[in-house]
């Protein structure tokens, strides 16, 4: 075990934590603003494609079960919200493979890589011939097209938050990483308002007949200029300190898995960010589908339930930024536990509103809990990429937090609808918001606080 192996992921000892990380920082070039802002963009962008690409079947669940599925009844429903959780157990094989890559061969050429990949498996999940046209085939395909987006997916996150937090200034590296999360809610957003203007401008029977199918495709120019905008842009100042010293690590999974250090941070990225599915699955890429099938007589339209959810992506866009600035000032640790308590507060009122089934109502209950939640969504992926050196950050990174989506992000569409059909509940989500929350708020005790520290390297 090396010395490094002996620090406390945990701890909490101010003098110990700084000498580390003051060493942590020899070598690495520091990159003027020009060109921390030319990473910022560069990763923004990315995600924007990334999570539209990745989103757009949240978003258009419904439609897909009528024509991919054969049906929108319960059990077309049922399989098309596995394809959704199949594609997050595919994450943590995206996130073995390309967090290896990543750490031993460098994030720009992969990053731009995965962009491809998911991109082009979105475009082909657009071109699938109906169930009535192929019969099984078309589940089988948009199956295996789902595998190949939860694997680039894998990849996706911690890469592109470790391109950009190994580029940041120490001093507003939550700020500058908070661009990735709000790339990834525009996104959300964009598709939201797309689905929107294609169901006003052409009626439910054409979306639900063809136009289903144009928002997957348009994945193909936003995969374009994505990966041109990545390709631009050099390796990180961390890792080409690492490869001038020499010091890139023959195999990181390895260093991950047998050190005690990066296994207690790999346990915190797990629980961690709980929040994170409730918060960002159910809120935003499963409530379209819950406003439309879950709440009985009160059910909103399709073009309604897809206008409320891009209100409250509008109300987490504007807020993520400015919590992150305030978590540069004032540390990660009170933002993150100020979100989890008023996400645990305001689950169960703002429910209540949103199945009353008045439009108005609905979106104030969104758009307070997607304040609440802004909090947590752009600060805890900084949070996670400060706990590990550069060595093993994308490996130990991108593993914990695909693990952790699987458990409490990609199955909750599917226990949602499924709770909800079982109890008659449409307040389910509301619980597993507070769930989530409590199990957040008791992480948050063991994270060591890491506001303004240099990244470390070994």
């Amino acid at each position: 075990m090396t010395a490094s192996d002996r620090l406390d992921t945990t701890s909490d000892r101010p003098e110990a934590a700084s000498n580390q990380f003051e060493a942590a920082a020899v070598g690495v070039v520091t990159p003027d603003d020009k060109v921390v802002r030319k990473a910022t963009v560069a990763g923004a962008v990315g995600s924007f494609v990334e999570w539209y690409d990745y989103g757009i079947y949240g978003l258009l669940v419904t439609y897909l079960a009528i024509n991919i599925m054969g049906g929108a009844e319960t059990g077309g429903l049922f399989l098309t919200n596995v394809g959704f959780l199949v594609s997050f157990i595919a994450r943590p094989f995206g996130s073995v493979i390309c967090g290896y890559l990543g750490d031993r061969l460098g994030r720009k050429k992969l990053l731009a890589t995965l962009l491809v990949l998911i991109s082009a498996a979105t475009a082909a999940i657009g071109l699938i011939p109906s169930h009535d046209a192929i019969g099984v085939a078309a589940p089988v395909l948009l199956v295996a097209l789902r595998v190949l987006q939860g694997f680039s997916a894998g990849g996706e996150v911690a890469g592109a938050m470790s391109f950009v937090g190994e580029y940041a200034p120490d001093s507003r590296r939550n700020y500058m990483m908070s661009f990735i999360a709000v790339g990834s809610f525009i996104a959300l957003m964009v598709g939201s308002a797309f689905s929107a203007i294609l169901i006003s401008t052409l009626g439910d029977d054409a979306m639900a007949s063809w136009a289903w199918r144009v928002p997957f495709l348009v994945a193909v120019p936003l995969g374009y200029v994505g990966f041109y905008i990545r390709r631009q842009l050099e390796e990180t100042p961390h890792f080409k300190a690492l490869r001038e010293q020499r010091t890139v690590v023959r195999n990181p999974l390895k260093d991950a898995f047998t050190s005690p250090r990066h296994l207690k941070a790999i346990v915190l990225t797990i629980f961690l960010p709980a929040l994170n599915g409730p918060g960002y699955y159910l809120l935003f890429v499963y409530m379209p589908t819950y406003l439309k099938t879950s709440l009985g007589d009160h059910n909103f339209s399709m073009l309604r339930a897809l206008t409320v959810t891009a209100v409250s992506l509008v109300a987490i866009a504007v807020c993520i930024p400015l919590m992150a600035r305030l978590s540069d000032r004032i540390g990660r640790k009170p933002v993150l536990v100020f979100s989890a308590v008023a996400m645990a507060v305001v689950s169960y009122p703002m429910f209540l509103l949103i199945t009353t089934g008045r439009f108005g109502l609905a979106c104030i209950g969104t758009t307070v809990l997607a304040i609440a939640f802004s909090g947590h969504a752009a600060v805890v992926h900084t949070v996670l990429a400060e706990m590990f050196p550069t060595t093993v950050r994308y490996s130990a990174y991108s593993i914990g937090f695909s693990i952790s989506t699987i458990i409490f992000g990609g199955s909750a569409p599917l226990l949602m609808t499924e709770l909800i059909d079982a109890t008659g509940s449409n307040l389910i989500p509301a619980f597993a918001s507070i769930t989530t929350a409590l199990i957040t708020l008791v992480s948050i005790t063991f994270v060591r606080e890491t506001k303004g520290r240099p990244l470390a390297s070994h």
